[in-house]
């Protein structure tokens, strides 16, 4: 938790940013989430715009913003002996209030009443989409909107409102997705965690390892550390399966490993890695030519990551460098512009090049992509890979982004595109047939862009070059 005036300016930065509404901005924070039976809960995990606004890392807590008037309420129980039994004593909700900068707090009921009292009297009601089932149920049946429209997005002059309000959704994109410097310091304690994590990684990719070892292994120090993971750890020799979650195969010689992980601070602030390693410890010629490639468009978006430059056009200068790194290798032939415009980077690398990133893996992705990662005059390109870029807008200070190229040989992608002519003659699958074996190779670091340019999130930097993969894996 950070320091009150921290919760309660964001509060105030929300209501100027809300001047021309009117109503009433609800937030209603997670409850605990059965895993198997009541009683028997999943770690919980607290509402990211939630914990935001309010700052408090509980279940059951709602509050609401009167944009009409300034006023806010934070909405929760005080704990009874039956809790106190099973808890300890726990603090009373006015002093939880107090350490966020409210002072106004009421029961939970409350929150039910006064919502209900606001519908009654014709008052508009902004939500955000909620992104548990149990919210949007909740939320449906104050408001009467049916269950089906509660995570809809729009004005809300639109339908008479009954749908999550575009208005609240684009100011609070507007503030978290500028970092404050508390938050950066949160997510440079993320980023150290997951230099920890990525290094296990590293050491247990030996021949005759199970996968699902190094990942337990991995998990085991964001669990002694911090939070935990801040996404299911992504980690498997099939690394052209980009969000592969199997881990039950055993290190083999001449695989390459693609390791896609992040630690989640305690104040839930995340990092994102990717680190390619290659299963005997050496790359083959052909992996080499592969990884260098990757390895140089990450360092060339990297320096192009400046203020004032659209991710849009770092992502196409990007996949620009592949192309033509792929045209020498011989796998595509042709002009490479009218290749970047034909959108055939994404036969190679079907994603984007990065997201934002901040108490969320991708940043208040619940909220909207298109709301966080487009500007009102950027629309989204159609075409594979291109159209796949999650982050696209202006850069700005404090803006902090992932930067991961990658190369993958898809061969049931490949062979679409070989039957639909996709590729309109750019690419010779006859240099690809030999490649149906290779998997993948990605390579990702945050990145924190400054006044005056960009820097990489954490401490430390992983090892990345090939050659210093090489040299450190022979160490271990």
């Amino acid at each position: 938790m950070f320091d009150s005036t921290v919760y309660s300016n964001r509060r105030k930065a929300l209501l100027e940013k809300m001047t021309a509404s009117r109503g009433l901005a609800v937030f209603v924070g997670n409850m605990d989430a059965a895993m198997n039976y009541r009683g028997n809960d999943y770690k919980f995990r607290q509402d990211s715009n939630f914990m935001y606004f309010w700052g408090i890392d509980e279940p059951a807590f709602a509050a609401i913003i009167d944009l009409d008037n300034g006023t806010e309420c934070l909405y929760g129980n005080d704990v009874d002996i039956d809790d106190i039994i099973w808890m300890g004593p726990q603090p009373s909700v006015a002093s939880k209030g107090e350490l966020v900068g409210c002072k106004t707090t009421a029961p939970l009921a409350d929150f039910d009443k006064a919502v209900a009292a606001a519908v009654s009297a014709g008052r508009l009601i902004h939500f955000l989409p909620p992104s548990r089932y149990y919210n949007t149920m909740k939320i449906a049946s104050l408001t009467g909107i049916p269950v089906e429209a509660v995570r809809k997005v729009a004005a809300m002059d639109v339908d008479g409102g009954r749908h999550a309000s575009e208005e609240l959704v684009k100011a609070v994109v507007a503030l978290r997705i500028v970092k404050e410097q508390c938050e950066i310091d949160e997510i440079d304690k993320a980023c150290d965690l997951g230099y920890l994590m990525h290094t296990e990684a590293r050491r247990g990719c030996k021949p005759g390892v199970l996968e699902q070892e190094i990942v337990g292994r991995m998990e085991g120090i964001t669990l002694s550390k911090g939070w935990g993971v801040s996404f299911t750890t992504i980690l498997s020799q099939n690394g052209e399966t980009l969000h592969n979650h199997s881990h039950h195969q055993i290190i083999t010689p001449g695989r390459l490993l693609v390791v896609d992980a992040g630690a989640e601070s305690n104040a839930h602030y995340a990092s994102d890695f990717t680190r390619t390693y290659p299963c005997s410890g050496k790359f083959t010629t052909k992996q080499r030519e592969i990884y260098d490639i990757v390895h140089q468009a990450n360092e060339l978006a990297y320096n192009l990551t400046v203020p004032g430059k659209q991710y849009w056009e770092i992502h196409l200068a990007t996949v620009r460098f592949m192309l033509e790194q792929l045209k020498a290798l011989d796998f595509v032939r042709g002009d490479v512009d009218e290749m970047v415009a034909n959108g055939i980077s994404g036969l190679f690398m079907p994603h984007g090049l990065g997201h934002n990133m901040g108490m969320d893996v991708h940043d208040m992705e619940d909220l909207g992509e298109n709301y966080v990662g487009y500007a009102e005059d950027q629309k989204r390109h159609p075409l594979l890979g291109l159209g796949n870029l999650r982050m696209a807008r202006r850069l700005e200070p404090g803006h902090v982004v992932t930067d991961e190229p990658g190369l993958y040989f898809i061969p049931a992608l490949i062979e679409q595109w070989k039957r639909e002519g996709t590729d309109k003659g750019f690419v010779n699958y006859a240099k690809l047939a030999d490649y149906y074996d290779f998997g993948g190779i990605r390579l990702e670091d945050d990145l924190l862009v400054t006044e005056d340019g960009v820097r990489r999130l954490g401490s430390r930097r992983l090892p990345i070059t090939s050659a210093e993969v090489e040299e450190v894996m022979a160490q271990e």
